[in-house]
This record gives C-alpha cells, sequence and structure tokens, in this order.
C-alpha cells in the first residue's frame, strides 16, 4: 500500500512537473563549496541561457559558514533560490560533518518538495552534494552528477563520489575513463554522457594578473592551496610546515583550506607561516585563474593537494606540484604536474624541476571547454520524470 501511494505520488509529481511551452524545465543546481561552485558557474551559465530551462540556485554548507564570503560571490552572480546552512563555524571534525550532513539532508528535503525542481544537479564529492543527492533520491527527484567516476582520496571523498553515483539517474562525467568506471559500477550506457569538466570553460577568456594586481598580492611565484586530509590537526599543521620550509626564499602565497576535518592545524601553521609566506583567505575565481597565469608566466607554479593542480593548472599551462595522497588515482596531466611526499626537500625538487621543464605542449584528460553546454543540453534534453530513469536497479 506504502509503495503504490508513493508511484501515484510520483506519476502525480511527474505530470505537474513535464516542461510545457508555458514552463520551462526547472534545473535546481546545488553548491555548496568555493571550489565547486568556480566548476558549477559555466553550468549555471549555459542553463540560464537556455530558453527551455529554468535555473534555480541553492547555495549551501560552506557557502554559509561565516563570514560568508563565498556566499556573496554567489549571490553577485545568481539569484539564490534558497540557502541549506550545514556547518558552524569553528566546529571542524568527522563527527560535527555528521551532523552537518543530517541536518543539510532534511533542509534540503524541504527545499526541493517547496520549490519542485524536475533535475537536482550535484558535483564531486562534498558532504553538500552528498546531502542534496541523498534528499532528492529519497524524495523522488531525479539527480544528475558532474564528475562522477572520477579517483581521489580525499577525506570520505571516494566514498561518497561513488555513493552519489548509486544515487544519481543522470551521470555527466569529466572523462572517459570514469565513465567506464560508472558503468563497471553498474549504471545504464543510456544515462551516461561524457561532457568534460566544465572546470576547463572560460579559463581561455580570464587575462593573466597585472601588474599592479599582482605586486598587490606580494607578486608570488608559488600558489600554496594544501587542504587537510582528514588526520588530527598536528600531522596537518605539520606538512602545511614542511610546505612552508620546502619554499624557502621563494615569494609565496598561501589560501586557506577547506572545512574538512584537520584545518584548524593548518590554520595555526598560516598564523605562524614565515615572512616569505603571504596569506590570503580566498580569491575569487576569476582572480585564482588570473594568478594562476601569471605566476606560470613568472616561471612559478601551485603547490598543494587541490584538485586546481591537477585541472585548471594544467589546463593553464602552469606547473603544480601534487602533495601526498588526497588526489591518488585522479587523471593528470604528466608534463605539467609533480608528485612529492610531505617533506621539504622531496618539495623543494619537485618544485624546481617541474617549474624549469616547460613543455611546449601538452595534453590534458579533462575536455574542450565544453562542459557547461553539454550538460545543459543533457539536462534540457532527458526526461528526469521517465520511469526507466527514475528507477534504479541492481544489475550485477
Amino acid at each position: 500500500m506504502i509503495g503504490d501511494n508513493w508511484t501515484d505520488t510520483n506519476e502525480q509529481r511527474a505530470r505537474d512537473a513535464r516542461p510545457t511551452p508555458d514552463r520551462p524545465r526547472r534545473i535546481a543546481v546545488v553548491t555548496g563549496t568555493r571550489a565547486e561552485f568556480g566548476l558549477l558557474t559555466p553550468v549555471m551559465h549555459a542553463v540560464r541561457d537556455r530558453p527551455d530551462c529554468e535555473l534555480l540556485v541553492i547555495a549551501a554548507g560552506a557557502h554559509l559558514v561565516q563570514p560568508a564570503l563565498t556566499f556573496r560571490e554567489v549571490k553577485a552572480k545568481f539569484p539564490v533560490a534558497d540557502s541549506i546552512p550545514m556547518q558552524t563555524a569553528g566546529r571542524v571534525g568527522r563527527a560535527h560533518d555528521v551532523e552537518s550532513l543530517g541536518k543539510g539532508i532534511a533542509r534540503f528535503g524541504r527545499s526541493f518538495d517547496r520549490l519542485r525542481p524536475d533535475w537536482v544537479v550535484v558535483l564531486g564529492d562534498r558532504i553538500e552534494a552528498f546531502a542534496a543527492a541523498s534528499a532528492a533520491s529519497v524524495g523522488g527527484f531525479a539527480v544528475a552528477h558532474l564528475h562522477g567516476g572520477d579517483r581521489a582520496e580525499g577525506v570520505a571523498d571516494e566514498a561518497m563520489r561513488h555513493a552519489i553515483t548509486k544515487l544519481a539517474h543522470l551521470h555527466l562525467p569529466a572523462t572517459e575513463t570514469s565513465a567506464d568506471r560508472i558503468r563497471r559500477m553498474g549504471e545504464p550506457d543510456a544515462h551516461i554522457i561524457v561532457v568534460g569538466s566544465p572546470a576547463i570553460d572560460g579559463l581561455d577568456a580570464i587575462e593573466p594578473m597585472d601588474d599592479a594586481a599582482y605586486a598587490e598580492l606580494g607578486s608570488p611565484r608559488a600558489v600554496v592551496l594544501f587542504h587537510p586530509i582528514g588526520r588530527t590537526d598536528e600531522p596537518e599543521e605539520h606538512a602545511a610546515h614542511a610546505i612552508f620550509e620546502a619554499l624557502e626564499g621563494v615569494p609565496t602565497i598561501a589560501l586557506h583550506p577547506n572545512l574538512d576535518p584537520g584545518r584548524n592545524g593548518i590554520m595555526r601553521a598560516l598564523a605562524d607561516a614565515p615572512s616569505h609566506i603571504r596569506v590570503q583567505p580566498h580569491l575569487e575565481r576569476t582572480r585564482f585563474v588570473a594568478l594562476l597565469k601569471r605566476v606560470a608566466a613568472e616561471g612559478g607554479g601551485l603547490v598543494g593537494n587541490s584538485s586546481a593542480g591537477l585541472i585548471e593548472a594544467a589546463a593553464l599551462g602552469c606547473p603544480s606540484v601534487d602533495i601526498g595522497d588526497r588526489q591518488a588515482g585522479r587523471e593528470r596531466c604528466d608534463a605539467l604536474t609533480a608528485h612529492a611526499p610531505e617533506s621539504p626537500s622531496a618539495i623543494r625538487a619537485a618544485f624546481d624541476r617541474i617549474t624549469a621543464a616547460r613543455p611546449a605542449q601538452w595534453t590534458h584528460p579533462y575536455g574542450d571547454a565544453h562542459a557547461g553546454p553539454r550538460a545543459a543540453r543533457a539536462l534540457a534534453e532527458r526526461d528526469p520524470h521517465a520511469a526507466n530513469l527514475l528507477r534504479k536497479h541492481c544489475t550485477y
């Protein structure tokens, strides 16, 4: 009886929500972090530009943690249909992540019930994306997942990314290798469309940082973007100090890490950073890309464990040093990326080697800068209410 009522309710919802000439398809795009917002922006623009789609932006999680600088960036670019608070400022750790996840699922559920989206779009592997995908899947809303099938160990990232794959109904991976992983997870090939990484879209349109802006940031040759990997604060602090020691004598700008467990240790290291390290809480994506272009032109590179080193930096021709195991297994451009353990001597050797190499040509696996329009077209053309899409099956 419960099953019959659920079916009747969702079939009625499908009939009520089908697009008509007067009702475009409603696409709810969920953004929860500064990094993933930069990746989602081309998708949001492409959805907004289609007359058969209506964009609903939902800002969640890390965007809303005080001082909420990145939430202001979201609001400056798009009308925000809803905001979903999850994390609490100053509370970092695995237990707090669990609490934030539960709060997010409940709030996303209420939001989707009010907004009635045709598609809920999430990207990657963060707790905000997992909360949204969980609420949408249980609530009977179609989920589209960008950057599924990737490998990157992170904290709980690998498990959450693949869990989102099993919750999702439409898969929009960045590479053929990731698409093949999704197929091997049992997802139907008809529901997988390789679109490339939206991180690549629009990079060519951003000019390198000019002299004045570059000087204002200390004219760095190295950009440090180092995130915690779920350890206690002490080893994260030690790893950050190893990076700073490795870059002795190199003008460096270091950005704040994300909110994962271990953040407080990196923040302590930043507070005690040596004089050649200039600390910047955040750079809006356009400034960040402009800085990477200028740093590359000055013979420098990106140092840390962010996916930006393997995706955006490589697409820009900016060398990077990938430290530790956070991005283990992720596809990369070997000509522009060096790996190093958390050792000052190893990090410095990798930095000197990769910044001196300067290949004239290189390739990367993440597409051709048209991921946003491809994703928007897939969302517009695929029926999110089709029974064969919404009914998930165990195929093995």
